[in-house]
């Protein structure tokens, strides 16, 4: 297994997985559909995450993008600024039409409203595997080895699991739900999740 840091030369690869494999996730492939069927918007829309967060240095891939874990660290942000949010708007009026626009608003308000503030935390904003890959448990050994870079200089972490059938995965290494809230189109549930980080082997406790 081969884990390593993306640099900018990444970001095709790094989106092609997350691409692949959100098309059929509860929450994003209901929210990105487009009336006409087309699924051409899918990469410019999860690349202009994906590029952020590697200018960051914060998105780890493994196997050169089997699987690809998009962190946004301490005091990150998902996009740089105001006018990265506001051109994303544009790109979903243009792609999704004003109607799909507004509902995609919606989605990022509640799941900023439900983000908790404090403690600083490390966001797992994505975590994907590449459909090829699938089964084989790459995305686990990822998220695993990413952990252990929070772990170490003690950070916890949260994320909002948008399907169902991963939330026993992310128990596995540590996560807890701390609440729910709904998709806009569907009511699909979305299940936020914390983890306090792991004492590493010999370092001392908090009252040592």
């Amino acid at each position: 297994m081969d884990v390593r840091l993306a640099t900018p030369g990444d970001v095709e690869r790094a989106t092609e997985t997350i691409a692949l494999a959100f098309s059929t996730d509860p929450v994003w492939e209901v929210a990105l559909r487009r009336e006409d069927g087309r699924t051409d918007h899918l990469r410019p829309y999860w690349r202009l995450f994906v590029a952020a967060a590697v200018d960051q240095g914060t998105v780890w891939l493994l196997d050169d993008g089997a699987a690809v874990a998009v962190w946004i660290p301490p005091g990150g942000r998902e996009l740089p600024d105001d006018a990265a949010w506001a051109a994303l708007e544009r790109f979903n009026v243009e792609t999704l039409g004003r109607a799909g626009a507004a509902e995609m608003a919606e989605l990022y308000e509640r799941f900023e409203a439900d983000h908790p503030a404090q403690p600083v935390h490390a966001y797992l904003s994505l975590l994907a595997t590449h459909p090829d890959r699938r089964g084989a448990g790459i995305g686990q050994q990822l998220l695993a080895a990413t952990l252990g870079h929070w772990d170490a200089i003690g950070v916890p972490a949260y994320l909002e699991s948008t399907n169902p059938a991963n939330d026993h995965r992310y128990a596995r290494v540590g996560f807890v739900p701390i609440g729910t809230f709904h998709a806009v189109r569907d009511g699909a549930p979305i299940t936020r999740m914390w983890r306090a980080p792991a004492r590493r082997p010999g370092a001392p406790r908090a009252s040592d």
